[in-house]
């Protein structure tokens, strides 16, 4: 940890310590802070998607570590997993709180990285009900059918041209951080390569069952999301890492 962030947690602590609200101050905290990613506890976080992509609530996983026994555990837990502020904001107020670069950063992550693993969810969704007005039951294949369907080749080809490309080794197992990469460089070259009209039809889609989980009452408002029918899945369904 650098001298730059000790500053910042110890302000943190100081503030919730003093009486003030903890997300207040747990939001300031995420504006001020640097570090694009760390070792703490044991564990690596990354805040920083390939320098592009923020994810805020992985930060502030990180922070609430600091002020354990600080601030009240259901209060805590609403955030990291139902992506339930105690403090309502508004999108201006919570992208003034984290700062501009921050939240444009975090647009970044909203878009390539949790709608990217919505939208597979989706087509997943679609060819399990095509294939059960065929009278097909069988679930296997669903997945690797669904990312030649949106990036036109199987899941394992593709992550072998991500790490590739990026000079990765090839192991058979993937964590946590270079899934949301991966999920992010897919994102990118499908913009890319893609017609304007399909990637926004398809971004509408993935929006589209967020929308769905969020008017079911299942999941619980989140703070900053980008627009009130664009909804964020919550803290839960961001970590999720497989869609299928």
């Amino acid at each position: 940890m650098s001298a730059a962030e000790a500053a910042i947690i110890e302000e943190l602590l100081e503030s919730v310590a003093g009486g003030r609200n903890w997300f207040t101050a747990l939001l300031e905290a995420v504006r001020m802070w640097s570090a694009p990613e760390e070792h703490y506890g044991g564990r690596h976080y990354r805040y920083l998607v390939d320098n592009e992509a923020f994810d805020w609530l992985g930060l502030a996983e990180r922070l609430c570590e600091e002020l354990d026994g600080l601030i009240p555990g259901n209060e805590r837990v609403a955030l990291l997993f139902f992506g339930k502020p105690p403090v309502g904001q508004s999108r201006g107020e919570f992208r003034a709180s984290i700062g501009a670069s921050k939240s444009r950063s975090y647009l970044n992550y909203f878009y390539g990285v949790l709608v990217e693993r919505f939208l597979i969810l989706t087509v997943c969704d679609e060819i399990r009900k095509e294939r059960r007005v065929a009278g097909l039951t069988r679930d296997d294949g669903v997945y690797d059918e669904a990312y030649r369907r949106v990036y036109g080749a199987d899941q394992a080809s593709l992550l072998r041209e991500f790490r590739k490309q990026k000079g990765y080794r090839q192991p058979k197992s993937i964590g946590l951080d270079e899934l949301d990469e991966f999920t992010y460089w897919l994102f990118k070259r499908r913009v890319k390569r893609a017609d304007k009209s399909c990637v926004a039809s398809d971004t509408k889609k993935a929006l589209g069952r967020l929308h769905e989980l969020a008017v079911g009452g299942s999941r619980s408002r989140v703070a900053g999301r980008p627009a009130a029918s664009q909804q964020e899945p919550s803290g839960s369904a961001r970590r999720a890492r497989q869609c299928c």
